[in-house]
Parts: C-alpha cells; structure tokens; sequence
C-alpha cells in the first residue's frame, strides 16, 4: 500500500476558516496538540474557532520532541476524555506526534503546520526521538492526514529561521532520490524524482527573495513555503521511501545523537548532512560534479543563515568520541546511508568528515 497524500488539503490565506466545515464533519471531539509557547495564540485560536462550532475541545502540549513518553501520556489524555481526532498544530515533531497518536488509536489526524520547516504535515510517517531529542526511528503510518490545513497567514508567524531550515531539508529531496531511485525503472518513481529536480530549481531561484521579501505580494515567498511543505511532502508520497531519504538524512539522525546546549532545527542538520554527502558521492562515486553543487549550495545556505559544517552546530567532532559515535550511527544496519548505490563503511564516514570539519570547506572563506 502507499500512501500519496492527505485526503484533504487546504491552502492559501485563511486557509483554517476555510477548513471548519469539512473538519466539523469529522470530528465532534477533537483534542488540539501543540508545543511551544510561541505559538500558544495560534492554538488559541484555533480552539476558540472550534468551540464556536459547538465541538468539545481539549488540549494537550508536548513536554519534549517527539518520543515515546510524551506520546503515551498524550494517549491517555484522549482516551481519558474520549476524542475522536487529534489536531496537531505545530512544528515537524507536534505533527509527526500527533500523527502518530492518531494512527495508534485508529482516530482522524487533522494537521495544522505553523511553520514552513518541514513536510511532516504532508507524509504518512513520523520520525521517533528520546526526550533529550536523539533519533531512534522513523515508523511508517497507515495514512497520511486526513486533513492538511496549510494556512498562510499562520505560518508568516513564524520566525524566518524556520524557513531557512525547510529550504534546506526540501532541497535535499533532490539530491538523495536522483541518486537513490535512478536506477528504479517504477514510472512513478521516476516521475517523483523529477518533481524533486523543479522543486530544487524553484528553491534555488526563489529562497533567498522568500527569506528575505516580505509576505504580502511576495510570489517567492509563497511558492517556497508550499515547496516545503507540500511538494517535499508529494515526492516522498509517490516516489515512497527511497525517495525520502539517503546520506543526509542519515547524517542528520547520528548527529542528533550528541547532545549539545543549542537545539538546531531538522533542516538545519539536514543541510550539513547534505553537503557530507556530495563529499562521500565525490569520494566514493567519482561524481564530478558533486564540487559544483556544494559551492551552489554555500551561496543560498550562507544567504540564508544555515550552518554549513558541524562546528557551526556547536559540535567539535574531535572531541569525546564525537566522530566515532557519529560514524557508528550513521552506518548502523538500519541506516538510510545503505539506500545509496555504493557501499558505505564507518572509515568513509570518519574520513569525510575529518576533512570536511578541518578545511571547513575551503570555500567558506569567501562568505564568513
């Protein structure tokens, strides 16, 4: 079975007004998820909305990322007050969470992204984290949402950084599918992989103008937001699996593995993880135009504010074992890494990333 897209979608201004008479046929006992307080007057809203429509609203907010203790005691809220849908309105982990919860106990997902950082609201899959926001596993769900609320005017709250982070982890649709699935000969596969080739020239043409311009009248803004939010979502649904993720993914989830004082945003990883392995392809695949690529890449990342080393994430790889366990996580059997089409061993990932941490990418030197 594959799960494409949500049943539902809506899109554009006021896109949540628009939404209520289809969620009010769905739901009479929703329970709103969220997180951060940033966005307690977004989630108020949305609950004043509901109750105006005469539906038993309850709340519940996550204490950490998405792990499997929060999880279970959301569960219990919504058994305890019987709701029969979970609205999950928030970042990439509120709505892997709520999609999770929602699959577990076999109820409606409602998802109400307020930031552009990613496209969990899109997918049929929820990525596991330890409360201390370390990777543990993605989980493959039943479907994707039944309803995307994909509001515009909600996500312009949202701080520009969140932006840059979902420009980089859509960018890397591109770079991981083409070298994936481009052997695969399944028609709609191939066909994802091309999506993920415009969604990359559209971000490479329009992200530095949407991180930059304003929101009103700002066509780039607009066709940035929904590339990351709903066209990233699009490639991984048709292409499946193999279409979502490789190395940088692979990257990001061993780097989240260590611990640091500064929380970095999914894309923010995923964008470091990305340029590691444009390395590993020139150094394991002799792709000749992996140089090329990064030296793009650098242009728009330093445009927009993205860390492009491990270092700028607060990480010295050099110390306390920090390459080891990386490389450790990143070539472990279950690893994404296995999905490229030559073979990856730990000593390539510490080789890598020595050389990528030491030289900084000698480029940099002509934007810090």
């Amino acid at each position: 079975m594959q799960s494409i897209s949500p049943e539902n979608i809506f899109r554009g201004n006021y896109a949540w007004e628009k939404s209520l008479s289809q969620i009010t046929k769905i739901t009479k006992s929703p329970l709103i998820l969220g997180r951060s307080s940033n966005t307690d007057n977004l989630r108020n809203k949305i609950y004043i909305d509901l109750k105006d429509k005469k539906l038993n609203v309850n709340s519940a907010n996550l204490q950490f990322d998405c792990c499997y203790e929060d999880i279970a005691r959301v569960k219990n809220i919504i058994l305890k007050n019987n709701n029969d849908s979970v609205i999950a309105a928030g970042g990439g982990k509120v709505i892997d969470a709520g999609k999770y919860i929602a699959h577990c106990l076999d109820i409606p997902c409602i998802t109400v992204p307020l930031s552009a950082s990613t496209c969990a609201g899109w997918t049929a899959l929820s990525n596991i984290y330890t409360k201390n926001g370390q990777f543990l596993e993605d989980v493959a769900l039943g479907s994707c949402p039944k309803i995307l609320v994909y509001d515009h005017k909600f996500i312009q709250t949202a701080p520009s950084r969140t932006l840059a982070s979902g420009i980089a982890d859509a960018l890397a649709k591109w770079y991981e599918s083409s070298i994936t699935s481009s052997t695969i000969d399944d028609g709609l596969v191939q066909q994802a992989i091309q999506i993920s080739r415009v969604l990359r020239d559209q971000l490479l043409i329009d992200g530095e103008k949407a991180f930059k311009g304003e929101f009103e009248n700002n066509l780039s803004w607009r066709n940035t937001i929904e590339a990351c939010g709903l066209t990233a979502g699009l490639v991984g649904g048709i292409g499946g699996g193999k279409c979502r993720t490789a190395a940088a993914h692979a990257i990001h989830n061993a780097i989240t593995q260590i611990i640091t004082p500064n929380k970095f945003l999914h894309g923010e990883i995923v964008g470091v993880g990305l340029l590691l392995q444009l390395r590993l392809e020139e150094m394991k695949n002799n792709n000749k135009l992996a140089d090329q690529s990064i030296k793009q890449l650098l242009v728009l990342m330093n445009a927009l504010n993205l860390p492009t080393t491990i270092a700028k994430l607060g990480i010295n790889v050099f110390e306390n074992d920090n390459l080891e366990r990386i490389a450790d996580f990143t070539c472990r059997d279950k690893s994404e890494i296995h999905f490229l089409p030559f073979t990856i061993q730990k000593k390539d990932i510490v080789e890598v990333i020595s050389n990528f941490e030491q030289k900084n990418l000698k480029y940099n030197y002509l934007f810090d």
